[in-house]
């Protein structure tokens, strides 16, 4: 005799003849001839995080933004539908939240403010027009006094014109053209990566080859921060689909969803593909 219903049996059937979210990712992985390193390699979303989504062990991902961020880019690797699976995550765990501002999300991330640091790229652009435009003024001037030595040594005094001014139709020597942008000025032999908050604010973290943290906290719409290491850089985005990005002097073309979190790394060789 039944002393009361556990809460699998208060579930409506339909529910209850649904394959579970990671059985669905894993057997359309199967499908599509994939394996979990292969997936991992085409994501970046680690193996062992790959192996708990396929188990429905969603506790390795850090939270309910991440997990929605990881169902739909796992989905959409082994050539799914990403809606259906977040629809069904949303109804299995409470609902889809309401928006809430990027800041607090991440609040538990941040591990102290980030000293604002001087922006060395802009710095060199500036030396580099400068020096220049000293070398250009200086041709000029030299160009002048050649032309007043001469005329002081001609034959006699009497005889001698005065020298005549540059013509004002001469043509000034060029100035140089101001790079498209300070990472044309970067070495090539470094990684730099440049990123623009162009459709909304978003939480980012960047760190070098060594791990350490280069930046952490909330870009707002309309600013940028440019990062450089010798060999790589890491990066989270909170909303990647906000973001402009810049690698080495190249757009990264990558369609990012609105609200999506991507972990990306790039070094010097970058960007092969996107």
């Amino acid at each position: 005799m039944s002393i009361g219903n556990s809460p699998e049996d208060d579930r409506p059937s339909i529910e209850d003849d649904r394959p579970s979210i990671g059985r669905v990712l894993q057997q359309a992985r199967i499908d599509a001839g994939l394996t979990v390193d292969e997936v991992s390699s085409s994501t970046r979303v680690r193996i062992p995080i790959v192996h708990a989504i396929e188990e429905d062990d969603f506790s390795r991902c850090g939270g309910d933004v991440y997990a929605r961020g990881h169902i739909r880019t796992l989905a959409r690797a082994v050539g799914i539908e990403p809606d259906g699976l977040i629809a069904q995550y949303d109804a299995e765990h409470g609902g889809r939240p309401s928006p809430t501002p990027a800041a607090p999300l991440f609040e538990a991330e941040r591990i102290r403010p980030e000293r604002r640091r001087p922006n060395w790229t802009a710095a060199m652009v500036a030396a580099i027009v400068a020096v220049v435009g000293f070398v250009g003024f200086t041709l000029f001037n030299g160009g002048d006094a050649g032309t007043g030595s001469s005329v002081a040594e001609g034959s006699t005094p009497a005889t001698a014109k005065p020298s005549a001014k540059p013509s004002a139709s001469k043509p000034a020597d060029p100035k140089p053209d101001p790079s498209d942008s300070a990472i044309a000025a970067a070495p090539r032999d470094k990684v730099t990566v440049a990123l623009t908050a162009k459709d909304g604010k978003s939480w980012i973290s960047a760190k070098d080859h060594n791990g350490r943290l280069l930046f952490d906290g909330l870009l707002l719409q309309g600013e940028s921060k440019t990062f450089t290491d010798k060999e790589k850089i890491d990066l989270v985005l909170g909303d990647a689909g906000a973001m402009q990005l810049f690698v080495n002097g190249k757009e990264v073309a990558d369609e990012f969803q609105p609200g999506q979190v991507e972990r990306l790394t790039y070094t010097k060789g970058d960007p092969e593909v996107g």
